[in-house]
């Protein structure tokens, strides 16, 4: 475990970043096909049988044991930085997938991420 990753471990990184954004798409689909009316126990068992909604459950459990995984080889310190990633990806997904607007105060702050990024990552 040393302190430059390896490029091995910056591509499992990259992954689990992406595949953590990808969960958010999953879980953004399965509120938009909620409907989201009725009692709250209603809405429960709508997300109980909402097929987005299990898919990112099932991505999110898979996405723990990989964290872990990539923990027996990779420092903490070094490997969460990459984490970071999911809230540049997150918004850039919710714009292409479902027309979201993006402000100059988003653009910013993702820019300010991917630069954080760098300097704590490099």
């Amino acid at each position: 475990m040393g302190d430059r990753l390896s490029f091995p471990q910056i591509l499992l990184l990259l992954l689990y970043a992406a595949a953590m954004a990808g969960g958010q798409i999953l879980f953004k689909l399965a509120a938009v096909k909620s409907g989201a009316t009725g009692s709250l126990g209603a809405r429960l068992l709508g997300l109980a049988a909402n097929p987005f909604f299990i898919a990112a459950l099932l991505l999110y459990a898979a996405l723990t044991v990989f964290w872990v995984w990539i923990l027996t080889f990779t420092p903490l310190s070094r490997a969460y930085v990459f984490v970071a990633l999911a809230f540049v990806l997150t918004p850039i997904a919710g714009v292409v997938f479902f027309g979201e607007p993006i402000s100059p105060r988003l653009i910013i702050g993702i820019a300010l991420v991917v630069v954080g990024l760098a300097f704590a990552g490099g």
